[in-house]
């Protein structure tokens, strides 16, 4: 992938991993766009990075992934780089009162917001590469967010039919597998004990520059290349404590 003088859409890149990638990829000579739910996280994102392109949207709502397609084809045609990061967790059991709600709103936003922007966005001739973001636990579940892994497992498995489907287009698909990283996803505080997010951004750029397809850190690694004999005892030692 070029990671330099390209136009690049980050989805929920006003905070966490997302904002890290954006602000990477201005600091290698892109425009990049960001698009998230909440105003004031746009807000102090452009503050920080004055460069970045904001734009407000609610991704779990079709209608605003069309709408935010409509606006980048009319303003952005030259865009040639979809990162789709924008994704939500939540922490809870098949027994709490809300959990189908939660479920529903965590695939809404996990699943068919990254399914409807690969379709759109594929309209444009100047897609040149797609970069969709998993998890390390798209390989072993953490029970306590047992949708959000089963969505990452979905968007891990769409990502490897993806590169073959989009070959023909020569198109670039890459797939980001972060392992737990100190950001506020799932709740603030819950990642405190995770290594900071700058490590992992310098690693999967290093990685980016030597032409892999699947970027890994530290355990994300370990699970992504791991069989059952490891992923076995791995998923029990995670919930064992539950």
């Amino acid at each position: 992938m070029k990671i330099t003088d390209q136009t690049i859409l980050v989805t929920g890149g006003a905070s966490g991993i997302g904002f890290a990638l954006a602000e990477k990829f201005v600091r290698e000579g892109n425009q990049v766009l960001v698009c998230g739910r909440r105003e004031s996280a746009l807000k102090e994102a452009k503050e920080k990075i004055p460069a970045l392109v904001t734009r407000q949207c609610d991704l779990a709502l079709p209608e605003d992934r069309e709408s935010l397609y409509r606006w980048i084809a009319t303003e952005y045609p030259d865009l040639s780089v979809l990162v789709n990061n924008a994704g939500i967790q939540q922490w809870m059991g098949v027994e709490d009162p809300d959990f189908y709600a939660k479920a529903k709103k965590e695939i809404a936003i996990n699943v068919e917001a990254p399914l409807h922007l690969t379709s759109l966005f594929l309209k444009l001739g100047s897609l040149r590469t797609i970069m969709n973001v998993t998890s390390g636990l798209s390989f072993a579940p953490l029970a306590k967010v047992p949708v959000y892994s089963a969505t990452k497992a979905f968007f891990h498995s769409f990502t490897l039919s993806l590169q073959k489907l989009v070959e023909e287009k020569n198109i670039e698909v890459i797939e980001i597998v972060p392992p737990a990283l100190n950001t506020d996803l799932g709740g603030k505080g819950i990642h405190d004990f995770a290594p900071p997010v700058s490590g992992f951004i310098e690693s999967i750029f290093s990685q980016l520059s030597e032409g892999r397809k699947q970027l890994t850190y530290q355990s994300s690694e370990i699970v992504s290349k791991a069989g059952q004999e490891v992923l076995g005892p791995v998923f029990e030692r995670m919930n064992a404590a539950r």
